[in-house]
């Protein structure tokens, strides 16, 4: 039946065929990922999976509870031990053009109070595209090794660590306690060699140095580990018993004296010019070196202006990643899929004669909105010159900051004859409701909301997401297949799913394909493991629309627990004041409270959350690391100019502390530090008899804090 038609199958013939392709399918999936020994091509695996998919598009009724289209590989034997990072593994903010190192500088200053001509010294370091490590030692013994993971968890990688050459097994001269932290890379010279051992026995060669790095950090097996040629370099810290130095600069040579590997391109620049000349320099020799690197950091040379500048919720302020300019290629158009997202915006996606940019293989670029494709930007002014995007369009390929495919541009003297103008669907492609764009909005949103099934299974994944619930084997596939089966449709359902399909009826679970009696057991006890569960990844896996993790941070510090927060958020329906005071909030503006206004005041969406917290225990924010202090707890408002510090400096300060610090003077106030030229809110202060305090009180009363 391979051959025949699809357009001439019948129901019963495309139902044998599902199964049939089911079965060669996931064969070849457990060969492959499991057994390290695929025995069909590529080519072959790539056919059987499109007419798979092929056929459910035509008779979607059929579509099987193990459809290959709900899974990605194959279950893997077992995992790696989770490591919780004594202190974060944080990202860094990217820039993408000499003005934006500039203003990186800028910020920098101001925030410090140094005008622009005063000597302030970084380093500029190749940012290489490897794999984060942290590497813990205790008494200079290499004790552990953990992946960044999400910041603030990874996965127990040391056995896999102790095989690479670069990394010591001991350390003389270091602190009781020292966590080493740098990256995973593979050089050019090793990635050929191990891709051509790869093809010599009829194994996938690697797409990247990158992926090769982190698929071999990654081996269950340390011994294949060991016989890949991997390298790394050390650049960071996390937790430390004793200080290491007294600049960024001292730490990496004093890392190098211990034996670990800093690149011989860090270099100490003073001033945005020259670190613009030495991201120069460094983007010259990029094609020359021997491994890859994606951008340069710059990092404040100084540790002590460092801890005064400290961090936004998820990047420190005193670093920034310098991201080289995208590589670019030029591909077919193919068709234009409509993607339905988790809070029903149609996102477009250019399907495409798959190309290489960057060393990656792209098929796929995202068209943002139907304005880009029709040639406008977000204030209608054109783009591309006005030149919109069909299919069958020959167009220019980029990876924004190398990660992201985007579609640059658009060559007119290839468009082939006849070809029409894209017209954007106004009905959602998956629940055929009617798709509106609000007067303002880029996007399209469809209004089904929780009769939409794709946002409720989007809606789903993103709830046990990395940054949200991260329930080890529970992931998007698995999801997938729980909600195809009608097992999972909202989150509550997830930990009621023992309960109905637990003890007594675990074989139910056991049956699927990839799951047996240890692993339904396994996920279950992971379920149980995630009841109790911290305020900010219960409010980011809630899926609020324009919450992303830092604003969930954000929110979670401010309220302390979910009663408050929850209490909050039902006042401002109705109390103006409440409403202010969310608004108080640094980093909270119009858009953002209407939205999570909005959402606890829909009674479906509380019934909901109702229902998920039923079967959780939230865990309040902890206190500030200045718990205790005289102002802890306290909401702060900073007005008039501050003559021995930054208004920002003041601000992080009193934070660091446990204060609450807003924007504006109200009765829930508790101290105005009202500087010279102080005006409205000074008069607000005393109106309302609020405490008030020169900067030179303030600065008295939380001196030794």
């Amino acid at each position: 039946m391979t051959d025949t038609d699809i357009s001439a199958l019948t129901e019963e013939q495309a139902r044998a065929e599902l199964e049939r392709l089911a079965r060669l399918i996931a064969e070849a999936d457990v060969a492959y990922h499991q057994e390290d020994a695929p025995r069909i091509s590529d080519a072959e695996y790539d056919a059987l999976r499109r007419r798979n998919l092929d056929i459910e598009e035509r008779f979607p009724e059929l579509r099987r509870a193990d459809s290959p289209a709900l899974r990605v590989g194959a279950a893997p034997a077992e995992g790696f031990a989770k490591v919780r990072h004594r202190i974060r593994m944080l990202s860094l903010a990217n820039a993408f053009s000499a003005q934006e190192v500039s203003e990186f500088d800028s910020r920098i200053r101001r925030f410090l109070g140094l005008d622009a001509e005063a000597p302030l010294a970084y380093t500029a370091e190749p940012k290489i595209d490897g794999l984060s490590l942290s590497l813990r030692y205790e008494k200079g013994v290499l004790v552990q090794a953990a992946t960044r993971g999400d910041g603030a968890e990874g996965e127990n990688v040391t056995a896999n660590a102790r095989t690479v050459d670069d990394i010591p097994e001991r350390i003389a001269d270091a602190p009781e306690v020292m966590e080493v932290r740098g990256e995973v890379y593979m050089a050019h010279d090793d990635f050929a060699a191990l891709n051509a051992a790869q093809e010599a026995r009829n194994l996938r060669p690697f797409a990247n140095p990158r992926n090769a790095a982190a698929g071999s950090l990654r081996q269950l097996d340390a011994s294949i580990t060991a016989a890949r040629p991997l390298r790394f370099f050390a650049y960071a810290w996390g937790e430390v018993s004793g200080r290491l130095g007294e600049t960024q600069s001292g730490v990496l040579e004093r890392f190098r004296s211990m034996g670990f590997s800093v690149n011989p391109l860090t270099g100490i620049c003073d001033g945005p010019e020259a670190l613009i000349a030495r991201y120069e320099h460094i983007a010259a020799e990029r094609a020359m070196l021997p491994y890859d690197i994606d951008g340069v950091v710059y990092k404040l040379d100084r540790l002590d202006l460092q801890e005064r500048l400290g961090f936004r919720s998820t990047t420190p302020r005193w670093a920034i990643a310098h991201k080289f300019a995208a590589e670019e290629a030029v591909t077919e158009l193919l068709g234009i899929d409509i993607q339905v997202g988790r809070t029903g915006a149609l996102s477009p996606v250019a399907r495409l004669r798959p190309v290489t940019v960057g060393g990656v293989v792209v098929s796929n670029a995202t068209l943002h909105n139907e304005d880009y494709i029709a040639g406008k930007g977000g204030d209608g002014e054109e783009i591309r010159g006005g030149r919109d995007i069909r299919v069958g369009d020959w167009v220019t390929v980029y990876r924004a900051g190398d990660v992201i495919p985007k579609i640059k541009d658009v060559d007119l003297s290839r468009r082939p004859e006849g070809t029409e103008a894209y017209r954007f669907p106004d009905t959602c492609p998956a629940c055929g409701s009617h798709a509106v764009r609000e007067p303002g909005e880029a996007v399209r949103r469809c209004t089904g909301g929780l009769v939409c099934p794709a946002q409720s299974v989007e809606k789903l994944k993103h709830f046990v997401s990395r940054a949200a619930f991260d329930i080890e084997g529970l992931g998007a596939k698995q999801v997938e297949l729980f909600h195809t089966m009608g097992w999972v449709n909202e989150p509550a359902d997830i930990f009621t799913l023992q309960e109905r399909y637990g003890p007594g009826k675990l074989q139910q679970v056991q049956s699927l394909e990839g799951w047996g009696e240890k692993s339904a057991t396994k996920l279950f006890a992971a379920i149980d493991e995630r009841r109790r569960i911290p305020l900010n990844r219960l409010i980011f896996g809630l899926g609020i629309r324009h919450v992303g993790e830092s604003t969930a941070t954000l929110l979670a510090r401010h309220y302390g627990s979910w009663s408050a927060f929850e209490a909050a958020m039902r006042a401002a329906q109705e109390d103006e004041a409440e409403r202010q005071g969310l608004l108080d909030i640094d980093g909270v503006g119009n858009v953002l409270a209407t939205a999570l206004i909005e959402t606890f005041a829909e009674p479906k969406s509380r019934a909901a959350m109702e229902r998920l917290l039923a079967h959780l225990e939230v865990e309040d924010v902890e206190a500030p690391s200045g718990a205790g202090s005289p102002v802890a707890g306290k909401t702060v408002v900073f007005t008039g100019t501050l003559e021995k510090m930054t208004r920002a400096e003041a601000k992080a300060r009193a934070e660091s502390l446990g204060a609450k610090v807003s924007g504006s003077v109200s009765k829930k106030t508790d101290i105005v530090v009202a500087g010279p030229g102080a005006g409205s809110k000074l008069a607000q202060a005393e109106k309302l008899g609020l405490e008030v305090l020169t900067e030179d009180d303030w600065l008295a009363l939380i001196a030794g804090a």
